[in-house]
């Protein structure tokens, strides 16, 4: 008589289980990674946004942040990435958004620091993006996250002392 094999054996299944568990072993850091270095670009854009009003204000010499008219407004929109509120008395944000944060000096120079929380990926949590604003009118960006997840144009540097690669 002629048995005729219905499904799959139990050796076989437990093949096909232990395949799948080897890719998501590998596949599941990859893409945390790849969300990280999104997040990391986002957030330099973000806060490179702001180099316009702020650069504007200081060549209006206005470097007290406001609403008033003898003041900057800066007009940042709320990120779910970024901590930090409203500076300058605007609108205000919602829940678990922040803005990055702007000091202008009258010396000519500023830093826009954006830190990484709320909705932001694990290994970014705390972690700054520094745009610096030199005398001579140059920005300049750093991170204090791990190299892998630095953007490209803002590298890993000492994001506390400003330093990095000019934009």
């Amino acid at each position: 008589m002629k048995s005729l094999q219905k499904g799959f054996t139990l050796i076989e299944l437990m093949i096909v289980i232990a395949i799948i568990g080897i890719l998501a072993a590998i596949a599941i850091p990859q893409y945390q990674n790849y969300i990280a270095r999104s997040q990391m670009s986002r957030v330099v854009a973000e806060a490179g946004s702001l180099k316009t009003p702020v650069e504007t204000c200081m060549l209006d010499g206005k470097t007290q942040l406001g609403q008033d008219t003898a003041k900057c407004q800066l007009g940042a929109t709320g990120s779910n990435l970024i901590d930090g509120g409203v500076q300058d008395g605007g609108t205000a944000i919602p829940d678990k958004t922040g803005v990055p944060q702007v000091v202008m000096k009258d010396d000519g120079t500023a830093t826009i620091t954006a830190t990484f929380g709320n909705n932001a990926a694990t290994t970014l949590k705390g972690k700054k993006v520094i745009w610096t604003r030199n005398e001579a009118g140059s920005w300049s960006c750093s991170t204090d996250a791990e190299t892998k997840y630095a953007a490209t144009g803002c590298p890993k540097g000492t994001a506390s002392a400003g330093g990095g690669g000019t934009n």
